[in-house]
């Protein structure tokens, strides 16, 4: 979860399969330049089908609904209207009462939610409520799943918006540092869920010898740990064991630091400013990434760094976005917020630290053991998967 991109090996967030850059060719005697495209292209009138084209709009409306409901999602969450609506239905009077907010907006927002499912309405007594599914999902930061981190971390992307456009002309980098600070909080609480009900329940079981060592007091280096929430959750499990998060980012190390200080960690959770492919200590038990591998310029020094670290006997645990191998194995829903996460923020950094091999959202398992590959590592096994997420156990 954390942004574990290292400027000086060049590492970044996201497994994909390995890529090429054609560079730009000069045009020659045989080839002309492309001419620049000018004229507005009509419907091809011999092959238009209305059908296919009102269904094509019909898809346009759902996403331009959703496209603008993610701020009204992010608002919710913000001014505590979710939270206030669990429980009784509640009159857009009463919710902005509880809220202390203005009850024409809250009404304009109560009927949009409404219309994109994400609060009950009854017309007849004309009051709105959350169904014990919505709350679940839209009211707990610390539950298992909570939907307002991933629109606050949509909207956080969305606002590279003009810089993109010029990345895309120029093939310049955009670093994760250089992003705004929704990036960072909306990383977290869109990760952290995932991490919360999965890793110590599931993941780290799923590993070979890992909890055994971490029981009797294992040494585990959380690389690209961002906030930190990753390395919080594995040392609040195992006590006996000691934790180092890392990251490139120095703003997000602070607040890790302070996040373990407030769970009285700091005696065993430490958190230094570096790479993936710098980073201190070891020789290490466990050696995680948490869906940051992809984000990685360079991610074949990561892996050799983190080789180097690694006990003998050590376990490289990788957690990456739900992917498969080919393109057409990800044309799919899951698949479209990955790849499009990526255009905007693992692809971009994985090109200002060098691009060595950018990797992307969705790499799939091949592209992620060909890096284990090249730093000699020989076991590799995908060991758990979610709806999210694929978790391999890497060894030397």
């Amino acid at each position: 979860m954390g942004t574990a991109m290292d400027p000086a090996v060049g590492t970044a967030r996201d497994p994909g399969t390995e890529t090429t850059v054609d560079m730009a060719v000069p045009p020659t005697a045989t080839q002309a330049p492309a001419p620049e495209a000018t004229e507005t292209p009509s419907a091809p009138t011999d092959t238009f089908d209305e059908d296919r084209f009102n269904e094509f709009l019909h898809h346009f409306v759902v996403d331009l609904g959703a496209t603008i409901g993610a701020g009204g999602i992010v608002v919710g969450d913000r001014l505590g209207l979710y939270r206030a609506l669990a429980g009784e239905p509640k009159s857009p009077d009463q919710l902005a009462s509880l809220t202390g907010t203005a009850v024409r907006y809250v009404e304009e927002w109560l009927r949009g939610q409404a219309a994109g499912g994400y609060v009950q309405y009854d017309p007849e007594s004309k009051n709105y409520s959350l169904t014990p599914e919505q709350a679940f999902a839209l009211t707990n930061p610390d539950g298992p799943v909570f939907l307002p981190g991933a629109f606050e971390l949509a909207l956080g992307a969305l606002r590279a918006a003009p810089r993109l456009v010029e990345a895309f002309r120029t093939g310049d980098g955009i670093g994760w540092h250089e992003h705004d600070k929704d990036i960072f909080s909306g990383t977290e609480r869109f990760f952290r869920p995932g991490y919360s009900a999965n890793l110590v329940s599931s993941w780290l079981p799923s590993l070979d010898d890992v909890e055994a060592k971490l029981r009797a007091g294992g040494a585990v280096a959380d690389v690209g740990c961002g906030l930190g929430a990753s390395t919080i959750l594995m040392a609040q499990a195992f006590p006996a064991a000691t934790f180092t998060g890392s990251d490139y980012h120095e703003g997000s190390i602070e607040t890790a630091r302070q996040h373990a200080a407030e769970q009285g960690l700091g005696d065993r959770v430490t958190f230094e400013v570096a790479g993936a492919g710098s980073f201190h200590g070891g020789p290490y038990d466990l050696v995680t990434t948490f869906d940051c591998l992809h984000d990685m310029g360079d991610p074949d020094a990561a892996a050799a760094h983190v080789r180097e670290r690694l006990a003998d006997d050590g376990t490289w645990m990788i957690v990456e976005p739900f992917a498969g191998d080919t393109v057409e194995d990800n044309l799919n829903p899951v698949g479209r917020v990955y790849y499009s996460f990526s255009a905007f923020l693992c692809v971009p950094n994985a090109v200002s630290q060098g691009a060595h091999r950018t990797l992307g959202a969705q790499a799939g398992e091949a592209a992620i053991r060909s890096v284990t590959e090249s730093a000699g590592f020989t076991r590799f096994r995908r060991a758990a998967e979610t709806p999210f997420n694929l978790v391999y156990e890497v060894r030397p």
